[in-house]
């Protein structure tokens, strides 16, 4: 399924550089190719129509399964292009209320035999405000192409304690451009931040942050902006149990399962590095945990699957195990941007 042009000419060039002098390279071509609206809006009028089975989830119309996962537009400049792309919906971020430069480098490292990826990137970002204004400029509500989420975060140095002000902060300076927001609890890159996952924080937290979204709600006369949770495929069943009763009692949208994983398969143990894993070691806890959310909850939450696709097979199988939609990130680099299409076009077919 990989082209073969991107596999032997753009690829093998990449795969030469630095992996993130890779991927700021990147994201400025394709920042370029963005501010040519006419042709990102003809480009997603091909690679758009591949899809038969458009998804109506959150209340909002997705015309096709696939969607871009959190990390790669960390700071929406690429949306059009994405949208070009094929993808159904993108999720930017993840976003802090303040810039923030993230953890030293070097922090991403690619690891081609395994199809693997781990990044500790640490949520380096330009902040909320310069945010809202490129998803306004970009990708405007009255001519958006496609759902575009965005991913929330806590700044590094923010203790634990004071969390609610920045997801608060974020949500207030971006929802009047964000489709859906993603709470990122699970993230390995920010120190103590797994630890909102577990009751004592999250109550409060996620609370906190449906509240305000109901107030802004009644002030507007509009309906509550949907929000999701991101959860850490290292959980035990018994944690994603309790997180999924918090869930459901504040009456969240859904759950995106999973972010990268601090566990290392036995044949990665050469590995030192530290940081997330992605891509392919990721593929089977990632079903195990939709599995598990989608039976434990007789399928009230939805899901948006993530971790280790990598072909049509294993997109499918995460809808098959109960996810609604899927999103992408390390397939994309390994695969290259034909993948969306292939992806979106399989999927529709079965």
């Amino acid at each position: 399924m990989i082209d073969p042009f991107y596999e032997k000419l753009l690829r093998s060039t990449i795969f030469r550089m630095d992996a993130e002098e890779a991927h700021e390279l990147t994201i400025h071509g394709l920042g370029w190719m963005s501010r040519l609206k006419p042709l990102c809006r003809w480009l997603h009028s091909i690679n758009g129509s591949t899809a038969k089975d458009p998804v109506r989830l959150f209340g909002l119309q997705f015309p096709n399964h696939v969607g871009l996962a959190a990390g790669l537009d960390k700071n929406a400049q690429c949306l059009p292009a994405f949208a070009a792309m094929g993808f159904g919906h993108v999720e930017a971020g993840t976003v802090t209320p303040k810039q923030q430069p993230g953890n030293e480098r070097p922090r991403l490292f690619r690891y081609p035999q395994e199809e693997a990826i781990i990044n500790r990137m640490g949520f380096n970002n330009d902040g909320a405000e310069l945010m809202a204004s490129r998803i306004a400029r970009f990708m405007p509500r009255k001519k958006r192409l496609i759902p575009v989420g965005v991913n929330i975060g806590k700044a590094r140095s923010t203790a634990l304690e004071d969390a609610v002000g920045d997801y608060l902060s974020c949500f207030l300076a971006l929802a009047d451009q964000a489709d859906y927001f993603t709470v990122n609890i699970s993230s390995p890159n920010t120190p103590g931040l797994r630890k909102l996952q577990e009751e004592s924080y999250l109550r409060e937290l996620l609370g906190a942050l449906q509240d305000e979204n109901k107030k802004r709600a009644e002030r507007l006369g509009a309906k509550p902006v949907p929000i999701l949770v991101k959860i850490a495929p290292d959980l035990d069943y018994p944690q994603i149990d309790e997180l999924l009763r918090i869930l459901l009692d504040l009456s969240y949208d859904g759950v995106i399962a999973t972010n990268t994983t601090i566990a290392r398969p036995s044949y990665f143990k050469r590995v030192q590095e530290n940081g997330g894993l992605s891509g392919r070691p990721l593929t089977d806890r990632s079903d195990q945990v939709i599995r598990f959310i989608h039976r434990s909850t007789n399928g009230k939450l939805p899901v948006i699957g993530v971790g280790g696709i990598m072909d049509v097979a294993s997109a499918a199988r995460k809808l098959d195990e109960g996810a609604s939609l899927v999103q992408i990130y390390t397939g994309l680099i390994y695969r290259g941007p034909a993948f969306v299409r292939a992806l979106v076009k399989g999927l529709s077919a079965r």
